[in-house]
């Protein structure tokens, strides 16, 4: 019995041993490189995801997306938005895939911290800043790109005040 225990404490010793060694050299258990984007599938066309936010993507105007937004109080806490779109299909499956016209997601903003993608016209805003804070929802295409209509992106912003 007593064999038995010097082995389970050395291994779990010897364990915590390696990871740490392993951490304080950043080596990793799978062998990628963790800031490489292509190594997660975060890479389009070999371009980093992060790149694709800064290329907007020019839709045709006549047929271009139109974006609506209304932010209410949600009367337990935070608050709840919803965007109305018109020539646009929210397209979760196929998000980080190949654009389709009139396809994507959006992106919600709080003075000017994106707080994440959107895949339908309803989100819960839980926490938001003191003060009156900027509500920004922009329409992105599947690879991330803001969708734009000659250089002005497909966007629309109002103000709240945070509690």
């Amino acid at each position: 019995m007593r064999t038995l225990a010097l082995f389970i404490i050395g291994t779990l010793f010897g364990a915590t041993g390696g990871f740490l060694l392993a951490a304080a050299n950043a080596v990793t258990l799978d062998g990628h490189d963790h800031a490489d984007p292509a190594a997660h599938g975060m890479s389009h066309d070999g371009k980093d995801h992060a790149m694709m936010h800064d290329r907007p993507l020019d839709v045709d105007g006549a047929t271009a997306p139109t974006l609506a937004l209304t932010v209410t109080k949600d009367p337990m806490a935070g608050y709840n938005l919803h965007v109305v779109t018109e020539n646009f299909t929210f397209d979760p499956q196929n998000a980080s895939t190949t654009p389709v016209d009139g396809h994507g997601h959006a992106h919600v903003y709080a003075n000017g911290v994106k707080l994440g993608r959107l895949y339908g016209p309803w989100i819960h805003l839980d926490k938001l800043p003191e003060g009156d804070v900027e509500i920004k929802v922009t329409l992105n295409s599947n690879d991330h790109r803001p969708l734009s209509v000659n250089g002005t992106p497909v966007s629309v912003s109002t103000t709240v005040t945070g509690n």
